[in-house]
């Protein structure tokens, strides 16, 4: 144990090391793209240009992974003036989150830019309301959008508002939810997905309950509640509710806590993407599911002493993210009855596999460079675990902490002193014991 600490201090030295230069390729990137959007708000009004996205700034220095960056295009409408009318997801065509018609009620003062051919699409005799005279359509939106990033990417070239180079636009010709943009920062290119969005206010009867979770900062709890919410494109003429903003400032908020929350969370992205995704070249997890990993851990280990060691603090995610993919299940942190995994094309069983086998045996998977040669101490466990990880699947009171906790102690790296935890962890493992010798 006394060679393993040191390497994974070493590997979080490395990743450090690289934030600062990723920092700074992404605020020049979005300084470039900024300077575009600024561009559209000035040809159409109608589009506005959100300057706040400092907590976006930190969030991608945190990843080594290079996924897309959602910028978000805040529509100028009052969304209280529009009427709602939600479908079910089923309804919508799937089981994501429910869907929603934005409509324009008849006669309504200030939204006339809203009714528009270019965004607007008019209700026929069959199916107009007493109320409506029709909907802002999401797919007319996102083309109006195009075609104002490409007019401003030509105006911003040709007078040398951005250097050459420094933007693709040639994704932009495809036919997605989002707009997508290559943007140079440096020497990384940066992948952007604009997406114009309609902020309103929405209840998130999952965030108003974590303000009971100890996990999470209460101040910054209720001040996340009071945000507003996305209405992003769900297809050509529906809307849907993302959480994606909210989901970023929880993530702020814990970083304001002590201990090593969010530099767990940048190990096993780095982790990720080197090892059990082949160095980005195979398909795999994202930072949005290891983030939805973290947040889960930060309520399921609410008590300062569970993150104030590095390598527990990595293995507090881990245990949640062995229990995910041998469940194949990863609830969504502010609706749990959606699974991210579902859809996702992945194979879990064989990503299982690489995540059990780093649990067991981190150490080759953390040595960065020749001094960090040396003999690994053997595994941790036995394959016998997945038996054991797979428990929430048939019971959901295995979603707790006594249970998680069951599996720290199976890591050795269970070191908690408080006495009703270690008597709720040894209760719930007698009851563990049933599932058979293997995995007790």
């Amino acid at each position: 144990m006394a060679v393993q600490v040191p390497l994974w201090h070493h590997y979080l030295q490395a990743i450090r090391s690289r934030a600062a230069a990723r920092a700074q390729d992404y605020q020049r990137a979005e300084d470039v793209l900024l300077t575009v959007l600024e561009r559209v708000h000035r040809r159409d009004p109608r589009f506005l240009v959100d300057y706040s996205r400092d907590l976006e700034a930190a969030q991608f220095a945190l990843r080594s992974s290079d996924g897309p960056v959602v910028v978000e295009v805040p529509l100028r409408v009052d969304a209280g003036a529009l009427l709602s009318e939600e479908l079910g997801a089923a309804e919508a065509g799937g089981d994501g989150p429910a869907s929603c018609r934005l409509g324009v009620p008849r006669g309504g003062a200030g939204l006339e830019p809203w009714v528009t051919d270019d965004v607007f699409t008019a209700s026929s005799s069959s199916d107009g309301s007493a109320q409506g005279c029709g909907h802002i359509a999401p797919g007319k939106v996102l083309r109006l959008l195009r075609d104002l990033l490409v007019a401003a990417i030509v105006h911003c070239r040709l007078h040398g508002l951005v250097a050459p180079g420094a933007l693709n636009a040639d994704s932009l010709r495809e036919e997605e939810l989002h707009l997508s943009l290559l943007v140079s920062g440096g020497w990384r290119a940066i992948r952007f997905h604009v997406l114009p969005v309609v902020r309103c206010k929405h209840r998130v009867p999952a965030l108003e309950g974590a303000l009971r979770v100890p996990g999470f900062p209460e101040g910054s709890l209720r001040r996340i509640v009071g945000q507003e919410v996305a209405l992003v494109p769900a297809s050509a003429q529906l809307w849907r509710v993302s959480t994606d903003y909210l989901l970023t400032r929880l993530l702020g908020a814990l970083g304001t806590l002590p201990g090593h929350r969010l530099d767990s969370l940048s190990i096993l992205d780095r982790v990720n993407q080197e090892s059990w995704r082949d160095g980005g070249r195979s398909p795999g997890l994202t930072f949005g599911h290891l983030k939805t990993v973290l947040l889960w851990a930060s309520a399921l280990f609410p008590a300062p002493e569970d993150w104030a060691e590095l390598q527990g603090a990595v293995y507090r995610l881990l245990v949640v993210l062995l229990c995910c993919l041998a469940t194949q299940k990863l609830p969504h942190f502010l609706h749990p009855e959606r699974n991210l995994l579902r859809g996702a094309g992945l194979d879990l069983g064989a990503l299982y596999q690489r995540v059990e086998r780093f649990a067991s045996q981190p150490e080759a998977s953390l040595r960065i460079h020749a001094t960090h040669l040396g003999p690994s101490p053997p595994p941790r466990i036995d394959h016998g675990v997945k038996a054991l990880l797979q428990l929430p699947a048939s019971d959901p009171s295995y979603w707790a902490t006594a249970y998680f906790d069951v599996l720290l102690d199976k890591f050795q790296v269970f070191h908690i002193q408080d006495q009703d935890r270690v008597a709720a962890m040894q209760s719930i493992f007698r009851k563990t014991k049933t599932v058979g010798g293997e995995a007790s």
